[in-house]
C-alpha cells in the first residue's frame, strides 16, 4: 500500500512543532508498505500543496494527524474544525483512498469529530498498534474491525466506536521515529526536538485531556533508551539546540526522572531541555540533578493560587507545595515558569485577582497566564457564547494589571508573546521556550528601548533564516 501521513499544523507560537506522534505511527508501519510524510507548516498554500502531493503520490490510504483543536497561543479555536473540514475536502476531492484521523486533538473529543469531520476511520488514544493493524485489515481486504483498540467507524450509517486496546503499549518495544523525514526548517528555524520518557498520568485534574490521550497508567521508558534518542536525534538533525521533554509531567514518578538525568549525566548529554513538572514529587535532590543533566527550566501547571480553587480542581496540591517547587528550583538555580488557568468552571473574578496577587508574591522566573477554554466549545457555539462575556471581564482585569509582574507572558494580550519579539529574539540566538529568555524583554527601561527598536525592524529582518 501507498500511505501519505499528513501533518496539517501550521501553528508557529511560539514554536513550529516537529510532528512526533505522527512519526511514531509512521515508525509502527510494516516496511513493505510505501509512506510518504507531508508536513504542511511551512506551506503558503497548504491545500494546494496538499492536492499536489495528492496527485503525485496516489496513495491508498491517508493518515491525518490533529494536534490540537484551539490553536498554540491560548487565544481560541481560530477556525481549527474548518481548517481541517478543508483539508479531508481536498483529499476527497483527489483520492478516492480511505481518510483515517487520529491524535492528540481528535483523541479528546473523537465521537464528535468523527460526527463532524466524517473521515472513514478515526483512531482514539495510542495510535501505533491500532493504526498498524487497520493498515493489515485494508490490506489484505478483512472486515474485522472489531477488535482494533481505540478505532472509530461507520456501519450502515452508523457510528462504531471500539473500546480502547485492553493493553496499552510497551514503549521501549516501538520503533524510533526517523527524524529525517522531518522539515529541515523545523530545526534550521527553531532549533527544537520533542521526546517522551513515559506516557500516562495518574493525575486527576478536573479539565485535562492527557488521561483521554495517554491513559493513567503510567509507562516508563528504560532511561537508556531516551538517552539513545537524544543522541541520535541529533545525529540526524545537528540544527537542534533545544529538547523539550512531552511527558504530561517528567518528575511523575520522581524516581524515573531521577535516573534519567542520572544517565544523561553518565554519558555526557549536554544540549539544554525543558519539560512539564508537577509541585507534587519534586524536591531539591530532583532540582539537582536536572541542572546537572542541562535542564534549562522547568514549566509548572500551578494553575491557582486560591486553595479552593485548587480543590476544586482536583489538583492534589495546595499553594504550599507551588512555593515549595518554587524554592527548590531556586535553590538550584532552575528558571521556573508557572502556568496559571484563569476563568476555569466556578471561578469568580475575585478569585482571578486572587492568583494574580499570588504570583506577584511567589516572584516565579517567569508566568504564563492563560484564560480557559473548553475544547468542547468548538463543537457548540452555546457553550461558547456563554463563556465568552466572563473571558472579555478577565481581559479587562489583565489589562488593568499587566504591568505588576514584569515577567507575565499574557497570550490573549500578547504581553511578551509576539512573533515579531520571538523572530528578533531567535535571530539572537535564544533557543527553546522562550520565557526562558523573559529577561531580555523585562519591563524597565532598557527593554522597552529594545522593544520600540523592535517595532522599527523591516520585515525583512523577520523572515526566518533556512
Amino acid at each position: 500500500m501507498r500511505i501519505a501521513f499528513v501533518s496539517p499544523n501550521r501553528e508557529l507560537l511560539p514554536d513550529a512543532v516537529v510532528p512526533i506522534g505522527l512519526l511514531y505511527v509512521m515508525a509502527s508501519v510494516p516496511e513493505r508498505h510505501v509512506t510518504e510524510l507531508w508536513d504542511l507548516c511551512f506551506e503558503v498554500e497548504p491545500l494546494r500543496a496538499l492536492a499536489e502531493r495528492l496527485e503525485r503520490f496516489a496513495p491508498d490510504l491517508v493518515a491525518v494527524g490533529m494536534r490540537n483543536i484551539q490553536n498554540n497561543d491560548y487565544t481560541g479555536y481560530r477556525d481549527t474544525l474548518r481548517y481541517y473540514q478543508q483539508i479531508l475536502d481536498t483529499i476527497r476531492a483527489h483520492t478516492r483512498a480511505p481518510i483515517v484521523v487520529g491524535g492528540g486533538g481528535f483523541s479528546v473529543m473523537p465521537q464528535g469529530l468523527m460526527a463532524l469531520l466524517r473521515p472513514d476511520f478515526g483512531v482514539a488514544g495510542e495510535g501505533e498498534r491500532a493504526f498498524a493493524e487497520l493498515v493489515e485489515a485494508i490490506d489484505s481486504d478483512r472486515h474485522d474491525l472489531g477488535a482494533i483498540g481505540g478505532l472509530h467507524y461507520f456501519t450502515g450509517g452508523e457510528l462504531v466506536a471500539n473500546a480502547p486496546a485492553a493493553a496499552y503499549q510497551t514503549l521501549d518495544g516501538l520503533p524510533a521515529p526517523e527524524r529525517r523525514l522531518v522539515d529541515e526548517r523545523h530545526y534550521a528555524r527553531f532549533g527544537v526536538d520533542a521526546v517522551q520518557t513515559k506516557r500516562g498520568c495518574p493525575l486527576r485534574c478536573e479539565y485535562c485531556t492527557y488521561p483521554l490521550i495517554e491513559g493513567r497508567t503510567i509507562r516508563q521508558r528504560d532511561p537508556a533508551r531516551v538517552v539513545d534518542e537524544l543522541f541520535h536525534a541529533l545525529e540526524c538533525a545537528p540544527a537542534i539546540r533545544h529538547f523539550f521533554i512531552v511527558d504530561s509531567v517528567f518528575n511523575l514518578p520522581p524516581r524515573h526522572a531521577k535516573a534519567v538525568c542520572r544517565e544523561m549525566i553518565a554519558r555526557g548529554f549536554r544540549t539544554p531541555w525543558t519539560c512539564y513538572a508537577n509541585p507534587l514529587g519534586f524536591d531539591d535532590e530532583l532540582a539537582d540533578l536536572m541542572v546537572r543533566a542541562g535542564c534549562a527550566g522547568v514549566e509548572i501547571g500551578s494553575d491557582s493560587g486560591s486553595d479552593a480553587l485548587l480543590d476544586r480542581l482536583k489538583k492534589g496540591f495546595r499553594i504550599d507545595a507551588i512555593r515549595a517547587i518554587h524554592d527548590s528550583c531556586a535553590r538550584a538555580g532552575l528558571p521556573d515558569c508557572h502556568t496559571f488557568i484563569l476563568g476555569t468552571m466556578g471561578e469568580r473574578l475575585d478569585d482571578v485577582e486572587r492568583t494574580l496577587e499570588f504570583c506577584c508574591d511567589l516572584e516565579p522566573f517567569a508566568a504564563i497566564l492563560m484564560i480557559w477554554a473548553d475544547d468542547y466549545e468548538a463543537l457548540d457555539p452555546g457553550l461558547a457564547a456563554r463563556r465568552r462575556a466572563f473571558r472579555e471581564s478577565i481581559l479587562a482585569l489583565l489589562r488593568m494589571k499587566q504591568a505588576a509582574f514584569p515577567r507575565w507572558i499574557i497570550p490573549s494580550l500578547g504581553t511578551n508573546f509576539d512573533a515579531r519579539l520571538f523572530a528578533f529574539l531567535r535571530r539572537r540566538g535564544f533557543h527553546g521556550p522562550l520565557w526562558q529568555h523573559i529577561h531580555v524583554v523585562g519591563a524597565d527601561r532598557r527593554s522597552e528601548r529594545l522593544r520600540q527598536a523592535v517595532t522599527r525592524l523591516p520585515e525583512a529582518f523577520f523572515a526566518p533564516r533556512g
